[in-house]
């Protein structure tokens, strides 16, 4: 289902109270969802597949039908300028994959590099950390997301260590101080992910040795960070349409732990 952004100030972008309930009501939620959702297994064993979405949501009767374990979802408001459909998530949409026993994983990207006035999140330090954190926690919640899981916070291009320990971890610490470490997840290449459990600014998954880590193949050259929990491992590019899966085309991701940040897992 499309929707209307909130219209946000790109200098701060959080959502408030008001919106919070803007989007839990803006649609109905799916009769039986909830029902349906409780008897849903409450752990999905590593090695299935989620998807990520690049262009359009994909309806939730069609990731089932793929085979697909579930999808991230976007806790973030669309940036000035953006089409896609599928941010921020809505209830009706998170609920309609959970009865389906889909599993649900919440993810937040706001920037873009090179997005005129909506830069890459990382670029905007503690600060924007805080906004971003305060932003994806009311959407979270607004969308049925609970209070355990994770929320993994995007850094999508290329980094070097440099920009790492000047500004990059100071977002995530932002992040933290919102959140709590525990519920921090990121999303990068190989060496953000390392990066990010060295420096102790994200959490751990209760699979014994993994951590909030969701690593891109993008900017990796062919390394794996062994505790990430996810894996994308196709994605939509401008010289690769990715999967072709409900009219559209998304990223896929390879499950790594039984614990890899879905909602419906008891912690």
């Amino acid at each position: 289902m499309r929707r209307s952004a909130v219209s946000l100030d790109p200098s701060n972008h959080a959502v408030t109270r008001r919106d919070i309930f803007r989007y839990a009501l803006a649609a109905p939620v799916l009769a039986g969802a909830i029902a349906s959702a409780a008897e849903t297994p409450k752990a999905s064993a590593a090695n299935g597949k989620l998807i990520d979405f690049a262009e359009r949501l994909v309806p939730a009767d069609q990731v089932a039908a793929a085979g697909y374990t579930g999808a991230l979802v976007y806790v973030s408001e669309l940036r000035p300028g953006a089409t896609f459909d599928f941010k921020p998530v809505t209830r009706e949409y998170a609920d309609a994959l959970r009865a389906l026993g889909l599993q649900v994983v919440s993810c937040y990207q706001y920037g873009k590099p090179n997005w005129p006035g909506a830069p890459s999140d990382f670029t905007r330090g503690y600060d924007g950390g805080v906004s971003d954190a305060q932003t994806a926690l009311l959407l979270h919640v607004a969308a049925g997301g609970p209070e355990s899981a994770p929320i993994f916070f995007s850094i999508d291009e290329d980094i070097d260590a440099d920009t790492w320990e000047t500004v990059a971890v100071q977002w995530l610490r932002g992040i933290n101080s919102v959140l709590g470490v525990e519920r921090t997840g990121v999303y990068g290449h190989a060496g953000v992910c390392g990066w990010a459990i060295a420096d102790g600014v994200i959490g751990h998954s209760t699979t014994p040795g993994y951590r909030w880590a969701w690593q891109t193949r993008a900017w990796s050259n062919g390394k794996r960070e062994p505790a990430a929990v996810l894996y994308q491992r196709v994605i939509v590019t401008p010289s690769d349409p990715g999967i072709s899966l409900g009219g559209t085309h998304v990223d896929e991701d390879d499950i790594l732990a039984a614990d890899y940040g879905q909602w419906d897992l008891a912690r």
